[in-house]
């Protein structure tokens, strides 16, 4: 029996397995490639039992027409243990899960834990930060969160300033990793360094920030990620988590900045002073009277799906779901906090049409290419 569950996978195994009467050792059966072994066994009814979660185990994922389908398998392979005979085979029982891509199937392995704020509350000095993933047109929410490598994922943040003097958005940085824990690794540094877009100078890379509407709204910032995985890893799954902030709208510096690399390091925006340049070095520092407390970049905990945690001088507010206050410090503004897209499902292009391809489609498509029209020995 196997239940496919929102976020893990069930499989209950009868010990008597081939209904032959011979029942067969829970030491024999393991999941999937990574040989998992069975999390529960009930000699009182001879069954095993396999919990866990759907990208364990070493399952694959892999797209079939509106369907995303887990696939794993069930492993038995008997052991003599000093006989000569044996009176079980060993077997390889396929396990499949299909999941409707369009709908909302799991909170945690689906759906994305970048649900939008639904309560805000009005007044001066309250503010929301939030990632988006939009579509080409940069004026329509996506909602779908599969890609396939080659693509470009348009990532859209902002900031509800409902009341709220006037005040610019900037993304200090952002992190991809596996798992929705940001300290996680393997982790990598897509923005870094008060906003360099560190991954526009990797290599065969096409992200970069943009002004879809041709100048910068105050509000929000705009960036387009080209898709990737994390090399070694099957979960094709990636998290991102940025940390965002505000800052006076006059106020560009070294600080408060969004370059990409073109051939060298370019401002989003005019600017008369080289913001970028600390790019190159791989440290920017603050300019002029700017003297950040190094605790207010730290003291930021995580929740789940978004981080709703500011820091005032060094010293965290209290958070709340879907809002949170923030005060203005007598030196400077420093309002910041964090918001986090994901899973996003990055699928590899070749292999997901081989996946949806049908075996009557792949024949024709292999009598297309061997000469006169016959299969070519394989």
């Amino acid at each position: 029996m196997v239940q496919c569950g929102e976020q893990n996978l069930l499989v209950r195994v009868d010990m008597d397995l081939f209904r032959t009467r011979h029942l067969i050792k829970a030491a024999d059966l393991t999941l999937g490639t990574a040989g998992c072994r069975p999390t529960g066994i009930y000699s009182q009814n001879h069954t095993v039992l396999f919990d866990y979660g759907l990208h364990e185990c070493g399952s694959r994922l892999q797209m079939a027409g509106d369907f995303l389908v887990y696939t794993t398998h069930l492993n038995h392979t008997p052991n003599a243990r000093g006989s000569v005979i044996v009176r079980t085979n060993g077997a390889i029982i396929p396990i499949e899960c299909h999941y409707f891509r369009k709908g909302n199937v799991s909170s945690d392995s689906i759906k994305p834990t970048w649900i939008p704020f639904s309560s805000t509350k009005s007044g001066e000095g309250l503010l929301s930060f939030s990632l988006r993933l939009m579509n080409d047109d940069w004026l329509t929410e996506r909602t779908s969160t599969v890609y396939y490598l080659g693509d470009l994922i348009h990532i859209e943040a902002s900031v509800s300033m409902t009341n709220h003097m006037p005040l610019k958005l900037y993304i200090d940085s952002c992190a991809a990793t596996l798992s929705p824990d940001k300290d996680s690794t393997p982790r990598y540094n897509i923005i870094d360094y008060h906003g360099c877009l560190l991954d526009s100078k990797a290599e065969d890379s096409f992200s970069t920030f943009v002004l879809p509407r041709g100048e910068r709204e105050l509000d929000k910032l705009q960036f387009d990620l080209d898709a990737f995985c994390f090399f070694g890893d099957d979960r094709s799954l990636i998290f991102i988590t940025c940390h965002l902030k505000v800052a006076a709208v006059d106020r560009r510096d070294s600080m408060n900045k969004a370059c990409t690399f073109q051939n060298i390091w370019t401002p989003l925006e005019e600017s008369t002073n080289d913001v970028c340049a600390c790019c190159h070095l791989g440290s920017c520092s603050a300019t002029r009277d700017f003297r950040p407390d190094s605790r207010g970049r730290r003291d930021l905990v995580s929740g789940p799906g978004r981080t709703l945690i500011l820091c005032v001088g060094g010293h965290p507010l209290p958070s709340l779901t879907g809002m949170f206050d923030i005060a203005e410090s007598d030196a400077e503004l420093k309002w910041e906090g964090e918001a986090s897209l994901g899973p996003l499902v990055i699928l590899d292009p070749d292999v997901t049409e081989l996946a949806t391809e049908s075996l009557n489609e792949l024949e024709q498509r292999m009598q297309e290419r061997s000469p006169g029209g016959e299969l070519a020995d394989c």
